[in-house]
């Protein structure tokens, strides 16, 4: 729940400049794109690259400032991946796992 809320600020801060400057945006955008690339990778120089739930959200956010078609060189994951990222997380959102009870089928 505090994720969707931070993913709702997050969204509704960074859409106020897309009505303002579109390409400047977008540019900004990539350039902090990179930025959290550099970030992650920095922190993780003796393994593999694993990106965290927050960088996941991160560059889902960012996603909606940058066109679809620079995605592939500006994300260090192929769009599918971001796509797929945002898809779990609107999923999080609605599967209200809170009103269930108990998994299963419900007996009257």
């Amino acid at each position: 729940m505090i994720v969707s809320l931070v993913y709702r600020v997050t969204m509704k801060l960074l859409s106020v400049p897309v009505l303002l400057l579109r390409r400047q945006v977008a540019k900004d955008a990539e350039l902090l794109v990179l930025r959290h690339e550099n970030a992650v990778l920095c922190r993780q120089l003796a393994g593999p690259v694993r990106y965290e739930s927050a960088d996941r959200l991160w560059f889902a956010a960012l996603s909606s400032l940058i066109p679809r078609r620079r995605w592939a060189q500006v994300f260090p994951v192929t769009p599918g991946t971001v796509l797929a990222w945002h898809r779990r997380l609107v999923a999080r959102r609605w599967d209200f796992s809170w009103r269930r009870s108990r998994p299963g089928r419900q007996h009257e």
